[in-house]
């Protein structure tokens, strides 16, 4: 797994989660301000056979002490969250783009239309036991991994519509610079991607940019 070094970019962080739900080795981030509460999410994923499991109890400049773990999964517990404070963490869900379990005692409709729009993996209300943990765990990556996989489709299938509009204007430019028709366009264009080894839609979109200094 891809992962930024404290102190990169974290918004070009790798938004994959490990495939492997039984990998031992995962870090795991535990937020909570509690340490009754912290103690037994560690004791199940301890049980569980996870050990690199890293508490942060203080919550000023929590995106920064996230960046620093730079961990692969984050279980975040709220006894009794206000308003403010399920912002801030819904915030962390949409940074930082790990799998992300959150434990309240009680919620309501919004706060969980919210956790689900935040990208939140597992949302558990009142659900705070140790031997629930690994399945919540196994849960929230599996989701995380096929929203994953569905937002990666979705964003191939937007590229694959805009390169094919650069294409389609650039066929336009020379069919009325040249007099050739579409497919003549498109033929040339290929021919010039195979001949200078590069993408159709980068031929396109230089002959875009030369029509538009030309004007």
């Amino acid at each position: 797994m891809t992962k930024g070094r404290p102190g990169s970019d974290p918004r070009v962080r790798c938004a994959n989660a490990p495939n492997n739900l039984t990998d031992q080795n995962l870090k795991i981030v535990i937020i909570d301000e509690s340490a009754v509460r912290a103690a037994i999410l560690e004791e199940g994923l301890r049980e569980a056979g996870f050990t690199q499991v890293v508490r942060i109890a203080e919550m000023t400049n929590l995106l920064a002490r996230v960046y620093a773990i730079d961990p692969d999964v984050i279980l975040i517990d709220l006894e009794n969250p206000s308003r403010d404070v399920l912002e801030q963490m819904f915030q962390v869900s949409r940074v930082v783009k790990r799998p992300v379990a959150m434990f309240v005692d009680q919620s309501d409709t919004a706060s969980i239309q919210a956790s689900v729009d935040a990208g939140v993996s597992a949302y558990i209300v009142d659900g705070l036991k140790k031997e629930r943990i690994k399945p919540i765990l196994d849960t929230c990556i599996s989701r995380f991994n096929a929203f994953a996989r569905l937002q990666g489709e979705v964003d191939r299938a937007r590229n694959a519509l805009e390169e094919r509009k650069v294409i389609d204007r650039a066929k336009g430019v020379l069919m009325k610079a040249k007099n050739l028709t579409e497919e003549e366009s498109y033929a040339r264009m290929r021919r010039a991607a195979m001949n200078e080894n590069k993408k159709i839609v980068e031929i396109a979109q230089s002959i875009l940019t030369a029509a538009e200094m030309l004007k």
